[in-house]
């Protein structure tokens, strides 16, 4: 009875400081969002070439209308009467109601924008900006870093709820990714890129499990890896039968493979990743001859056809739309 009962008394005294160990970081993380907390701007394009974070806290939040970048956004949401829109491709419009812990990953070009219910409310949150040039630097490192990226743009799922556990796990790497880029402290480069690989693999291995709490799937891996090596060769040779050979597999199973997971074949979704490349370039101002070639369409005509297919005007007319919206901004 004397060692069950201290052991009883052990196991308490652990639940105790475990409890007061997460108590002393959650106040010290509120104490860091107070510190580290940006003015909410409206501005939604990059001042920086590789990646921004930012932790906001608003009452009185203007809704913005919908946008799109030419970069990933991940946003953690903290707190706020919030519905956030995503716009899909043929009209096609989701709506979330936020709850705090959800996480969302939004690719480029995809419109979306967060509607505020009750403005006298908080609207917390934590913004976080990267960059396509910063994203292929860290795919060359391991296509690890890709993986929530690469899953929101193959199957559309751009929401997550994390668990209060990961919730202030995540919370904790967004804390120390800010703190840092936002000092001068000694070999502040280097940690800040420590700090940032430290946020996106920790993001990833959470839904990775969630995803694969059942088992492996050594399939959904091998997609991945097709998916990056896509990602990196939009100006090659993509044929099915360069894509099979690279990874050593049937034609016919990578064929199957995407007919399977995203409902198109393979060149329907290189198809896709092209001419959202091209649409990046002409937007910025690109000679539209000169991107089409670029990135793989043999003439203009299939390319004028796909393109219109895909986003319901010519180039040209694209090109235009954008041009007006950057005049009347300024």
């Amino acid at each position: 009875m004397t060692l069950l009962y201290n052991l009883w008394a052990l196991d308490g005294i652990e639940l105790f400081v475990s409890y007061i160990a997460k108590i002393v970081i959650i106040y010290y993380n509120q104490a860091m969002k107070n510190k580290l907390r940006s003015s909410f701007n409206s501005r939604q394009y990059m001042l920086s070439s590789d990646f921004e974070v930012y932790y906001y806290s608003d009452r009185n939040f203007k809704t913005l209308p919908p946008h799109g970048h030419d970069y990933y956004e991940c946003y953690l949401f903290i707190e706020g009467n919030v519905t956030m829109e995503i716009h899909k491709s043929a009209g096609e419009i989701l709506q979330y109601k936020m709850t705090p812990g959800d996480l969302m990953i939004v690719p480029p070009g995809i419109m979306h924008h967060a509607l505020m219910h009750e403005s006298d409310e908080y609207y917390r949150r934590f913004v976080f900006w990267i960059s396509k040039d910063c994203c292929n630097s860290l795919l060359s490192e391991s296509v690890d870093y890709m993986y929530l990226m690469q899953r929101a743009e193959a199957f559309k799922k751009y929401i997550y709820h994390l668990a209060p556990a990961q919730f202030h796990q995540v919370e904790s790497k967004f804390l120390r990714l800010l703190e840092e880029t936002s000092g001068k402290r000694y070999g502040s480069d280097a940690f800040r890129h420590i700090c940032l690989c430290d946020l996106i693999l920790t993001i990833n291995r959470i839904v990775y499990d969630e995803d694969h709490q059942h088992g492996g799937n050594d399939e959904l891996t091998l997609f991945q890896n097709i998916l990056a090596y896509v990602e990196s060769n939009l100006e090659g040779n993509l044929s099915l039968d360069d894509v099979a050979g690279e990874f050593f597999i049937s034609k016919y199973y990578v064929a199957h493979l995407f007919k399977d997971t995203l409902g198109i074949s393979l060149h329907q979704y290189i198809i896709k990743k092209r001419l959202s490349e091209c649409r990046a370039a002409i937007i910025s101002g690109k000679r539209i001859t000169d991107t089409y070639e670029r990135f793989g369409f043999r003439d203009y005509s299939s390319f004028f056809k796909a393109f219109k297919k895909e986003y319901g005007m010519s180039p040209k007319e694209y090109q235009g739309i954008y041009k007006n919206d950057l005049s009347d901004s300024t």
